[in-house]
């Protein structure tokens, strides 16, 4: 497991997330730490979508999100 920060990121984390860069690093201990507080529903979707992107193959939760966010508004 690599430290960063006082967080480590675990194997899973490896394996799903894209971390190349010290800004990688940042926005997944940002997002761990978001999650341990007690969010609004709107801010848990938001930070779910934020870890999204740090995956290889992230067009594909945004996609699901957008059409998520479409059923809501279709008449």
């Amino acid at each position: 497991m690599k430290k960063h920060d006082g967080f480590r990121v675990t194997l899973s984390e490896k394996k799903k997330y894209v971390l190349w860069r010290s800004s990688d690093l940042d926005i997944l201990s940002f997002c761990k730490i978001l999650e341990k507080t007690n969010l609004k529903k709107n801010d848990k979707q938001l930070v779910k979508l934020i870890k999204s992107q740090l995956e290889s193959d992230w067009r594909k939760p945004l996609i699901k999100t957008l059409k998520k966010i479409m059923r809501n508004y279709k008449e």
